[in-house]
């Protein structure tokens, strides 16, 4: 059976993002699976996701994101004991979906970078 990975937008689900009421705030959960080793600059995907963050942090101080949340799960209390855990869990909190939305489409955001240290990935809105 062959694993999916999924590091892309659903573009059906951003547009019911994008209708969402325009004054509430919105709080996106990403579960992130980093790779062992990216291969164009040998470091690890923890190393690169560093980077990442620090070339997207001025986007998100640009949006007003709040970020609530980095850190990495440790132990599965409800649900299989055998299930791998995700690497880091991140939890960022926007004003409004519109704050989001410019963000990630803006000139010049590191999606490339974020792509690169990760495996796989979970970007799930939540309010």
């Amino acid at each position: 059976m062959k694993t999916t990975y999924h590091k892309t937008i659903n573009k059906e689900q951003l547009k019911a993002l994008s209708l969402l009421p325009a004054d509430k705030p919105v709080v996106m959960m990403n579960l992130l699976k980093f790779k062992d080793t990216v291969a164009e600059t040998g470091l690890s995907g923890t190393e690169s996701y560093k980077g990442y963050m620090k070339a997207a942090m001025p986007f998100f101080i640009k949006a007003n994101a709040e970020i609530l949340y980095l850190g990495k799960p440790q132990r599965t209390l409800i649900g299989p004991e055998n299930e791998a855990l995700w690497d880091k869990i991140l939890l960022v909190k926007y004003k409004t979906p519109v704050d989001f939305l410019e963000m990630i489409t803006a000139k010049g955001y590191p999606t490339h970078l974020r792509d690169k240290a990760l495996l796989d990935s979970r970007l799930i809105q939540c309010n």
